[in-house]
């Protein structure tokens, strides 16, 4: 016991001798810093409760039915429920919970033909040429990264479908990558295809989406030559309707109020 109240009265002496204004002003330093890398964060949050969202409401039919029985059995049940998905996500993340989320809204790598077949049956098809590369490795400039990527390109033209090019305004303000190392990365990349770069944002900007005129493929077009008419299309959008380089500050100093519109 003498030595426990030793032990406490040496560390509210250390305590005591420490600059707290210097503390506030590292707090104050660092905070912006902590903020933009920890509010990504909150996306993956929001990817757990969607999965666990959609594990309980694939047994809404058992549950329906036990509540219609008995109220606290379903409540037990959908207790039950709730814990068998956390502990399926908790365990098994990119298998059960991933998929399950890919698949109820039809996302997929998918090929040329398969996409074909989506486009013939009367579906709409949003398709990112750019893929992860453009995503973790694109900055404010808006550099369009598709490299030799025609996939996109052959897909039409064997469908015979029209293509429409999308751009949103300040999506590269909302996330960021970091500059330091990125060429590293980028290299590790190409070679592993693994994403390990950090992304920090979540900024609170103006995104809008913007929508080209629909590009119709010729009889004389090439998958190359048809990709890069969509390229172009989609590199006027971004010159027309995007600052570059793009800056977090203008982009969030743009939500701000300071016109009022008059009556």
């Amino acid at each position: 016991m003498y030595n426990l109240t030793v032990c406490v009265d040496y560390i509210l002496q250390q305590v005591g001798q420490l600059d707290i204004d210097y503390l506030r002003w590292v707090v104050w330093l660092t905070y912006p810093i902590i903020i933009s890398f920890l509010l990504p964060l909150i996306l993956l949050v929001f990817l757990y409760a969607s999965v666990l969202f959609l594990l309980v409401y694939r047994q809404r039919h058992r549950l329906r039915d036990a509540y219609a029985h008995d109220f606290w059995d379903g409540a037990r049940k959908t207790l039950a429920a709730l814990w068998d998905g956390q502990g399926r996500i908790w365990h098994d993340m990119f298998d059960t919970g991933w998929r399950l989320l890919m698949e109820v809204f039809h996302v997929t790598p998918g090929t040329v033909q398969s996409c074909v077949d989506v486009l013939k049956a009367g579906h709409i098809l949003t398709i990112s040429p750019g893929g992860v590369r453009e995503a973790l490795f694109g900055d404010e400039y808006y550099h369009v990264m598709w490299a030799k990527r025609t996939g996109f390109a052959k897909v039409a033209l064997q469908a015979n479908v029209p293509v429409i090019p999308m751009f949103t305004m300040n999506s590269r303000e909302a996330f960021r990558t970091p500059g330091w190392g990125r060429s590293l990365l980028r290299k590790f990349y190409e070679i592993t295809r693994l994403p390990l770069v950090p992304i920090y944002g979540f900024f609170p900007v103006k995104l809008r989406t913007y929508l080209g005129k629909p590009l119709y493929p010729s009889s004389d077009d090439t998958p190359e030559t048809f990709a890069s008419k969509v390229q172009r299309a989609v590199e006027a959008l971004v010159k027309r309707h995007q600052q570059v380089p793009g800056s977090v500050v203008k982009a969030l100093l743009d939500r701000m109020p300071w016109k009022i519109k008059k009556s």
